[in-house]
């Protein structure tokens, strides 16, 4: 499933900081993150989060945003109140945290099934966001796109807590997440489901940051993780094509159909063959 909106930035914002809830809506981050997992502690403040994002939807301040709260998981004890408190009209759907399977996005979904009903919500309404961060999700990253079709939009790989569950270690190449984050990109690209790449944990050097986007492109992930405002104009840079690329996909597609008009099956430009992949990736 393509949503309808952008998803090159996600950015978490901690939902109980009045503070950072006003910078976050004034911030060019195509999708906010308004956490009430593990950035709110002591877990009072969960529901001074829910009661926070309520109060800025209803009053306007998130107005034409594209927000997916981060809930808690099914073992917390505190799923139920947040998607109950939570489902209304302005939140676009929910990250889920700790995915391990697809039977857990299958669950949450058919508890989202059960609240639209009852809110007089059309099924499908709000939409999921897995997060993938375990090794046992990694493993099982088809089965959690296709758990909830009509609302599974992306999935994002959370690495810290993936390291944490390996038993490895970080390292300064990014050897240690490399193959699970090309595992969750595929998976997500095999299922038409958006690939977020996992957040920059070093947030004021943008030199790294930008080694790691160009990475992320290469694997195919179309948006990543946000902690800092500042992380986004590259962010945004990398994942929307230039205008190279746009004036060669604007070639690839009009010689091809200059082809088909002429009865070849394929055509040239700069001596390589133009084929229906080029043509479907310019598209």
């Amino acid at each position: 499933m393509n949503p309808e909106y952008l998803m090159r930035s996600l950015m978490f914002v901690p939902a109980h900081n009045e503070r950072l809830m006003d910078s976050a809506s004034r911030s060019s981050a195509d999708v906010l993150l308004l956490d009430i997992e593990d950035s709110v502690q002591p877990v009072e403040n969960k529901q001074v989060a829910r009661e926070n994002i309520i109060k800025y939807v209803k009053n306007g301040q998130f107005r034409d945003r594209v927000l997916f709260p981060r809930v808690n998981d099914r073992e917390s004890g505190e799923l139920l109140k947040d998607v109950y408190q939570l489902t209304i009209q302005g939140i676009t759907g929910f990250m889920y945290p700790k995915a391990r399977k697809g039977e857990d996005i299958y669950f949450i979904g058919k508890l989202l099934e059960t609240i639209e009903y009852e809110k007089g919500f059309p099924n499908g309404t709000f939409k999921l966001i897995p997060l993938i961060e375990t090794a046992g999700a990694v493993m099982n990253i088809q089965d959690i796109c296709t758990a909830c079709p009509n609302r599974v939009v992306a999935v994002a790989f959370g690495c810290e807590d993936f390291i944490t569950d390996l038993g490895g270690q970080h390292d300064t190449e990014g050897e240690s997440i490399f193959t699970a984050r090309a595992m969750i990109a595929m998976g997500a690209k095999a299922n038409g489901v958006v690939p977020i790449d996992t957040v920059h944990i070093k947030v004021h050097d943008l030199d790294d940051l930008e080694n790691n986007l160009i990475l992320s492109k290469k694997l195919g992930f179309e948006g990543m993780l946000i902690l800092n405002p500042k992380e986004l104009p590259l962010c945004h840079r990398y994942y929307s094509p230039s205008s190279d690329q746009v004036s060669w996909a604007e070639d690839m597609i009009r010689l091809s159909g200059e082809a088909i008009a002429q009865g070849k099956g394929v055509a040239l430009k700069d001596n390589k063959f133009i084929g229906p992949p080029m043509v479907k990736m310019a598209k």
